[in-house]
């Protein structure tokens, strides 16, 4: 689906709009010391939605600087890919690290993916699969799930049954047959 300036900042206010953490992290802490705060919380008050859309923050500027780098680096169309990394010594400090590719990535929890067509300067969303944690909480929810949420569980639908597999391998031309059963791995 290829997404306008309005369709893009609804996908964004997805993720921006939700309630924040009770205590705000003031810019005069440090990642360390507001880190070390939000780890003593009980482990229940740490909403995974929340902490998705927490870390969305600067995520427009650097989405933009990302295809602004691709476009000096690709003559083609290209495909940006957005990952969610924790950082090793402070369980809670999550980043966005901004990647552009020549082909399509296979799809991962904490992943979303856009494709930039060259030709048009469109900025095409192809999906976006949360936290393990999200989308088993969403797997298991599903009846329940409401309103905006919608549209992330049927990515996290189509990433648990293959569909999002099967489409990395459309776009990069790659022959349907060579998908293996990587699902259910307790099964095998």
């Amino acid at each position: 689906m290829l997404l306008d300036i309005q369709q893009y900042k609804a996908v964004r206010d997805f993720y921006a709009n939700k309630k924040t953490y009770q205590e705000k992290i003031v810019v005069e802490k440090t990642v360390g010391q507001a880190a070390v705060e939000s780890q003593q919380k009980d482990p229940e008050t740490r909403d995974p939605i929340e902490l998705e859309r927490e870390i969305h923050k600067d995520y427009e500027k650097n989405l933009s600087i990302c295809i602004d780098s691709g476009i000096k680096n690709y003559d083609t169309d290209f495909f940006v890919v957005v990952l969610v990394k924790k950082e090793r010594l402070l369980e809670n400090v999550l980043r966005n690290l901004f990647l552009h590719r020549s082909t399509c990535p296979s799809p991962e929890y904490d992943q979303s993916v856009y494709k930039y067509h060259r030709t048009t300067g469109a900025i095409e969303f192809i999906w976006v699969v949360p936290s393990k944690e999200t989308c088993e909480m969403f797997t298991l929810n599903a009846l329940q799930i409401v309103g905006g949420e919608r549209s992330l569980l049927t990515y996290v639908l189509d990433f648990s049954d293959g569909t999002l597999l099967r489409k990395s391998k459309e776009l990069n031309g790659e022959r349907m047959d060579t998908i293996l059963p990587i699902l259910n791995k307790g099964n095998a």
